[in-house]
C-alpha cells in the first residue's frame, strides 16, 4: 500500500507560487553546445523523430508504473522495486531540472562535476522513495483527468486523485514541461498547493549552504539508503 508518510505534508505548505518562484529565481540555462548540422553533413543515418506523448499519457503511464510495482511489491522486495521503477522514472520526470529548481540560484555556481553528482544523489534518491513508498497494493486506484490545464509559461498541470481502499482520496496535480519536444513532470502538488520541490527546498537549503554541494550530495545518499532498510 501506499505508506501514510508518502502523502504527508510540509510543515510550511508552498503552492505554485512558492514554485514559481524558485524557478524565476534561476538563470536561464545556457545554449545548447553542440553545433547544427552543416549542408553537407550525411543524413541518411538521421533517427527518425521520437512521437509525442501527451502530457496525460505522462502521467497515465507513471501511475501505471506506481500500481504495477506496488501489485508486485512483496515479491520484488524494495531493490526489485526499485529496478523496475527507475526507467520509468527517469523517463517521466525530468529529474536534472527538478535537482536544478531544488538547489536554486546556487546552481550556477556549482562545478561541472558538482552537478552531476546532485543530479545523480537526487535521481537516486527520488528513484529510491518511489520504490520504498508504493510497496504493496490493497485496492489503490489512480484516476487522470483527461482535460488539462496551461500555464502561461507553456507548462501544463495534469490533475490526478489517488483513491485508497480504504479513508480519504487525495488530490494529486502533476506539472509538466516540455523539454527537447517531450512532456515530463517537473513537480508535484499535493491536495493542489504543496509543492514537493519546494518543500525539498526548505528541507536541504542549510545544508547546501553550511556544507555545500557535497554535503547535500551525502545527505541524499544517506537517505537512500536509509529508505532501503
Amino acid at each position: 500500500m501506499v505508506r501514510a508518510s508518502a502523502l504527508r505534508l510540509a510543515s510550511r505548505p508552498s503552492g505554485w507560487a512558492a514554485l514559481w518562484a524558485l524557478v524565476l529565481a534561476l538563470p536561464a540555462l545556457p545554449a545548447d553546445p553542440t553545433p547544427a548540422p552543416t549542408a553537407s553533413a550525411p543524413t541518411a543515418s538521421a533517427p527518425a523523430p521520437v512521437a509525442e506523448v501527451s502530457p496525460v499519457a505522462v502521467v497515465q503511464d507513471l501511475c501505471d508504473s506506481l500500481v504495477s510495482a506496488m501489485k508486485s511489491g512483496p515479491t520484488l522486495g524494495f531493490e526489485g522495486r526499485r529496478k523496475a521503477l527507475a526507467p520509468e522514472i527517469s523517463r517521466d520526470l525530468n529529474l536534472p531540472l527538478m535537482t536544478r529548481i531544488v538547489v536554486g540560484p546556487k546552481w550556477t555556481t556549482l562545478s561541472p562535476t558538482d552537478r552531476d553528482s546532485l543530479v545523480n544523489a537526487f535521481s537516486d534518491f527520488s528513484i529510491a522513495n518511489y520504490a520504498n513508498q508504493f510497496s504493496s497494493y490493497s485496492g489503490e486506484v489512480f484516476k487522470v483527468q483527461p482535460v488539462t490545464s496551461t500555464m502561461t509559461s507553456g507548462d501544463v498541470v495534469v490533475k490526478s486523485v489517488l483513491i485508497p481502499k480504504n479513508g480519504d482520496a487525495v488530490h494529486l496535480d502533476y506539472l509538466l514541461r516540455k523539454t527537447a519536444g517531450q512532456w515530463r513532470v517537473i513537480d508535484v502538488f499535493f491536495n493542489g498547493t504543496i509543492s514537493s520541490l519546494a518543500a525539498r527546498r526548505s528541507e536541504y537549503s542549510a545544508t547546501l549552504s553550511q556544507k555545500g554541494a557535497p554535503g547535500l550530495v551525502t545527505l541524499l545518499q544517506q537517505k537512500t539508503s536509509d529508505l532501503s532498510h
